[in-house]
Formats: structure tokens, sequence, C-alpha cells
């Protein structure tokens, strides 16, 4: 009777040590499996950030900055959004460097709650980043509809005499409750939630350093990043690999592709001196970076360089941080 007593006590203590083994062994591997999958999940190194440029002035100087926010809507800096400050005519319509290059030479700035306007052979302005008191106009970016709290007069002035004065101009600035725009409404291939303010479409353009070397080359001349107006700018990769990255981590910041940019004329407008060519680099892209055939009812006979990307995970983005392609 003693013996069976102890032959079933062992039996049941070697079936709590089998389930307790097991359920070790699912926790372990419950935890391995979620550290491998985080580590596949992470992707793998394709490049480093080398520059982060923010235009806070849709067509001004970019400012470049050791880091930045990466916000639904494009990079913030400080008080400083990504083309969230725009040049109009009096009737509304936008004023880009494709009809006054000099523009490009323009830097929009924020010290101490003061916006301040600066270019060549001008004055510096300064008027507070905050006008409650002053009109909020209505705008026509590529056609669709937006508001900008007007900048004031002393800013319509200054960029009035700045681009020639024939012409009446008006500096505006998109405020966090008027209503953006969506890019769907003019490129189908965003998502329809997806909103901006003044870009041409997306959030956020990447190109890499190599890509922009691969042109030079082939121009036979140096052309900067710069004149393409990126925001992110990659080193440590293979000139257009951006092309294939459909989904990257960049630090806590996780972008998706939507679409390659396709170049119009204000890449020849030169961002060191504001003249405008009509030909070189635009040309000399057309012969080698035009869209395959399936793809012309997108970007037609507009040449590809870079790429525009939607936020999916905002963050903080560094000079300096790893890109990790999400595979």
């Amino acid at each position: 009777m003693e013996l069976r007593r102890s032959a079933a006590s062992t039996l049941l203590h070697n079936k709590t040590a089998c389930v307790l083994l097991g359920a070790g062994a699912a926790v372990l591997g419950l935890g391995l499996g979620y550290k491998y999958f985080k580590k596949a999940e992470k992707g793998v190194c394709v490049g480093v950030v080398s520059q982060l440029l923010v235009h806070p002035l849709k067509s001004g100087k970019a400012l470049s900055v050791a880091l930045a926010e990466c916000k639904n809507v494009g990079l913030k800096y400080g008080d400083l959004q990504d083309r969230h400050w725009l040049v109009i005519r009096e009737d509304g319509h936008m004023v880009t460097g494709r009809q006054e290059p000099r523009l490009v030479l323009v830097s929009l700035s924020c010290e101490g709650g003061q916006i301040c306007l600066n270019g060549p052979d001008m004055e510096e302005l300064r008027f507070p980043l905050k006008q409650p008191e002053n009109c909020i106009m209505d705008c026509r970016v590529f056609g669709a509809d937006i508001q900008g709290r007007d900048c004031g007069d002393e800013a319509s002035c200054w960029l009035t005499h700045y681009l020639g004065g024939e012409t009446t101009f008006r500096l505006v600035h998109f405020e966090p409750q008027m209503k953006p725009r969506r890019p769907a409404e003019n490129e189908p291939l965003y998502p329809e939630h997806e909103q901006v303010a003044y870009p041409d479409s997306g959030p956020v353009m990447l190109l890499s350093q190599a890509s922009v070397r691969d042109l030079s080359s082939k121009l036979g001349k140096d052309v900067t990043a710069e004149r393409f107006r990126p925001n992110i700018i990659i080193s440590d990769c293979e000139a257009f690999e951006e092309d294939s990255w459909e989904e990257i981590q960049i630090g806590s910041v996780r972008l998706q592709r939507v679409m390659s940019c396709g170049r119009c004329i204000f890449t020849t407008v030169d961002p060191e001196t504001g003249v405008i060519n009509r030909k070189e680099p635009l040309e000399t892209l057309k012969s080698y970076r035009l869209c395959n055939p399936s793809e012309k009812h997108i970007y037609k006979l507009s040449p590809l360089f870079g790429q525009l990307l939607t936020v999916k995970k905002t963050g903080i983005l560094k000079v300096g941080d790893v890109v990790y392609k999400i595979r």
C-alpha cells in the first residue's frame, strides 16, 4: 500500500514538473520569438542621416538642423514648421520659385517669438510670430483651397520690394486650427486621410547623397542636394537605392514611401544665385530618370529624383541616425 502511495506521489510530481517545464519552455519560446521578431522588424541598415532640411517658407531658403521633430504634416524645428509660410498674390494664388526664382534666397527664421525675414540687399524684417488680429486669407495651392493668416503690411512691402515692386505680394502663415490640404485630391497614391499645409504634395521628401553625386557626374559639374529641396538626406548608400525603400525606420520615426518625386522647372533654379536657366539639370535627368511606361499615367514626362513619404509614426530625427529598411 505504501509502495502504491509512493508511486502515485512520484507520478504526480513528474506530471507537475513536466507541466512547469512545458510552460517554461513556452514562455522562453515566446520571449525568444519576440526578441527575434523585434530584431527582424527593425530591419536592415541601409544608410545614415547626413542632413536634415526644414523649409519654413515655401520656395525659400532651407534651414539645416541637427535635430527635428517629425510630425504627420512634416518636419518641425522650434516654432518653424516645414512649408507653413507662403507667398501669395493679392488674389490668393500661391507664388513659388517657378515664377519668382529669387525667392530661394529668402530666409525665414524665428527668434524669441519674432519671425525674421532676410534676403540679399535687404534689411532684416522682424514681426510677431502670432498676430491673431490679422485677417485670414483664402489661398490657392495647386488648385486646392487653403487658408493662411496674413503676416501684415510690413512683410508685404518687404516682399514686394524684394521681388521687383510691380506686383503686390503678401505673406501668410498656416495655423493649426486651419483646414489643411489633402494630397490625395491631386495625387491619388496618397492615403485619403493624409493632410499637409503648403508642400507640393506630401509631408516628407527623402534623397540620397549618392544620387546627387551620380547626377553631378553626368552633368560634369557639382549640384547640391539643396537644389532638390528634400527634408532628409541620406549617406552611406548606393545611388537611387532609396527608390526601393518602401518602409523605413529612423530612430523612433516610421516612414512609408508613397511615390517618387517627379521633377519640374524649379530644379533649374540655382539655390546659391536665384537664377533660373530653364534647362539643367532637368534635361539630364530626363535622359535617364524617366518612369517605366506602366507609370506614365502617374508621372507623365517628369524625371524621378527623390522619394515622397508619409509619416506612420512621429518622433525625433537626428543627423547621424541610422536608417533601417523594414523587410
